[in-house]
């Protein structure tokens, strides 16, 4: 799905590779695009897949070294001003188990997982303290459009910590 504006395109394609969940493929695509375009970024190519843990741990492990399930994983593939090729791979699976834990919808945690991941694919980084905060802000920011606000807590800071 695309969207152009002023001329331009940001071109997503969601491959949905799970049956945990019913995905909104319209919103998932928007927030994708909606990041982007409030980033700067004003071209692109999208890959965004939908995945279940076994399949995001398998790429986890071969791309990262780390041999555990994750919520997103993103893949920077270009980058040159305002334009970005890359993919955003979240897990249904990991999505529906966190979203009982922070109170709120399946789809609005996988909502979260598609924003920071593309937010990774626009150039944050949630690493260091002062990163995962600004990112967090971010976050905020775009999914309060959606009538969102992410909840956080220590199970996420630990997570981090542990290099997750």
């Amino acid at each position: 799905m695309a969207k152009k504006r002023d001329g331009k395109l940001i071109d997503v394609s969601v491959n949905d590779q799970q049956s945990e969940l019913n995905i909104d493929q319209e919103r998932l695509v928007d927030a994708v695009q909606c990041v982007l375009r409030g980033e700067g970024i004003m071209e692109g190519s999208i890959g965004l897949a939908i995945v279940d843990d076994a399949t995001i741990q398998d790429l986890n492990r071969r791309y990262l070294n780390h041999d555990y399930a994750t919520d997103v994983l993103s893949f920077l593939l270009h980058r040159d001003g305002n334009q970005v090729e890359g993919d955003v791979i979240a897990s249904a699976q990991t999505a529906a188990r966190s979203a009982r834990e922070f109170g709120w919808s399946a789809a609005d945690e996988l909502l979260l997982y598609v924003v920071h991941g593309t937010l990774h694919l626009a150039g944050y980084d949630d690493k260091s303290n002062t990163e995962r905060s600004t990112m967090r802000g971010r976050e905020e920011h775009y999914l309060l459009k959606y009538g969102l606000e992410p909840r956080y807590d220590d199970v996420i800071d630990a997570n981090t910590k542990e290099g997750k």
